[in-house]
């Protein structure tokens, strides 16, 4: 008896810890089932439930099998959905009757948890797909830039430049063989980086990117004032009063990722250069702009849209941003106000003109929290995606998920919501650079890749934030 008592504990305790394994690090268990993508692995995880852990990982496996079935990982995602608004109602019929149960409460926080990890699992593979779509149905290379590109692989296996700036005019990279330092990455390899940066960071996929080859940028922008009225064909026409204008610059500022390789390594003419330089760089890139990009202060990287002074939106004035509360001191709800109203408030702050493409940013914590919002009617304001290759949606706009944005606490800025393309301009400089260094980590040979980028609020009407504060 003691024995099978024993054997039954110990059975117990193995499912319990593959279970906070696989939910506290997806990559032990793509190692350990020798899995390659690690989105699968994090998709699988929370998907572990008690006896139904088998047969739901068995079934996540075949619909992922090929990491490349958005559409069945959609049809998980809605079923899953629709288990957690029962499990949730339950929740909530128990609290009004004053039998709250923590079992209940954990089952909703697991099912919650689920839902996030479909919802990213989906966001996951339709980006890898977009990333293995790149580089296909190009245009051909010229004599120059293939050239150029040759001379390039030679430079980053061996040193070896022989002529690499001349070519670098003649391939139309510059327009001088004076660089700035560095050899520029063919327009190919750079393009490639550019784009991966770009399925991995939200903002670059929300906002405007316009690309030049100076170091700042300048627009005007029209504030009004110009005079105006209704005329008869032969009556006089008044002349009008000036319009106000407000210039905007927008500065590049260097980014910079330094990865390394063995000389071992870039010896082997099998190893494809631009896909390891692309792969080492790409996301470092993706990550600190998507940090700037939200919260950046302005000095030495771009100014995000938490960079800039915020004002209630009654105050809302040109060069700020406005803000409603969520008329709850420390939270996004409490018992008096499910924090829907608040999230609405915010949706009509945004004038019409630029709801119509606008879309939620908030973190996958604070979406945790929002998709337990109902409206008046009893409705959850969060909806899954209609098909796999759109977005969930909030109160019917989407929503993207950036943890460079706030968490909930007093005062922060946890939501946005905006028309981000009419209201945030990306500004990249034309051109990607490497300088080879042999000689400071022997033996390894260190590849210090730049970029300029810069960032900024162009029109400030169109971006809305939402303030956990009572007023």
């Amino acid at each position: 008896m003691k024995r099978h008592t024993y054997g039954l504990a110990l059975v117990a305790g193995l499912a319990l810890s593959l279970c906070i394994v696989t939910a506290l690090a997806p990559e032990a268990v793509a190692s350990a089932y020798h899995i390659t993508d690690y989105s699968l692995a994090a998709f699988i995880a929370p998907a572990l439930d008690g006896g139904r852990a088998i047969s739901r990982a068995r079934g996540l496996v075949s619909i992922r099998a090929d990491a490349s079935n958005p559409t069945a990982i959609l049809a998980e995602l809605q079923k899953t959905f629709e288990a957690f608004k029962e499990a949730n109602n339950k929740e909530l019929a128990d609290l009004k009757k004053g039998m709250g149960d923590v079992v209940q409460t954990e089952k909703v926080d697991r099912i919650n948890a689920e839902i996030a990890a479909l919802t990213k699992a989906i966001d996951e593979t339709n980006t890898a797909l977009a990333a293995a779509r790149l580089g296909g149905g190009g245009e051909s290379l010229s004599p120059e830039k293939k050239a150029h590109a040759a001379a390039f692989d030679q430079f980053f296996r061996k040193g070896v430049e022989n002529g690499l700036q001349d070519m670098e005019v003649k391939a139309g990279l510059r327009t001088t063989s004076d660089p700035d330092g560095g050899a520029l990455v063919p327009e190919e390899q750079a393009t490639t980086i550019e784009e991966l940066a770009r399925t991995a960071s939200v903002m670059r996929q929300l906002a405007s990117v316009i690309s030049i080859s100076t170091g700042t940028y300048k627009k005007l922008v029209n504030l009004g004032g110009a005079g105006y009225g209704w005329v008869g064909e032969t009556q006089a026409r008044p002349e009008t009063s000036t319009p106000t204008l407000a210039e905007l610059a927008f500065n590049v500022m260097e980014l910079y990722a330094n990865p390394a390789a063995t000389q071992t390594l870039l010896d082997d003419a099998r190893v494809d250069i631009a896909q390891w330089l692309g792969n080492e760089v790409a996301q470092t890139f993706a990550d600190q702009e998507g940090a700037a990009f939200v919260a950046g202060d302005g000095i030495l990287k771009p100014r995000g849209i938490l960079g800039y002074d915020i004002v209630a939106n009654g105050s809302y004035a040109w060069g700020k941003l406005g803000y409603v509360p969520t008329k709850v001191a420390a939270a996004l709800s409490d018992a008096s106000n499910n924090g829907t109203d608040a999230l609405i408030d915010l949706y009509y702050s945004l004038k019409s003109t630029y709801r119509n493409g606008a879309s939620w940013l908030m973190s996958d914590a604070v979406m945790g929290t929002v998709r337990k919002f109902k409206d008046g009617d009893d409705n959850y304001i969060w909806a899954p995606p209609t098909s796999a290759a759109e977005m969930a949606t909030v109160l019917g706009k989407p929503v993207y998920n950036d943890d460079n944005m706030q968490a909930v606490g007093a005062n922060a800025y946890p939501i946005a919501f905006g028309n981000f393309a009419r209201g945030y301009l990306i500004v990249d400089r034309f051109g990607i650079r490497v300088l080879r260094d042999p000689y400071t980590n022997k033996p390894w040979v260190h590849f210090y890749t730049t970029k300029r980028v810069g960032g900024g609020v162009q029109n400030f009407e169109a971006i809305k934030l939402l303030k956990v504060a009572s007023s």
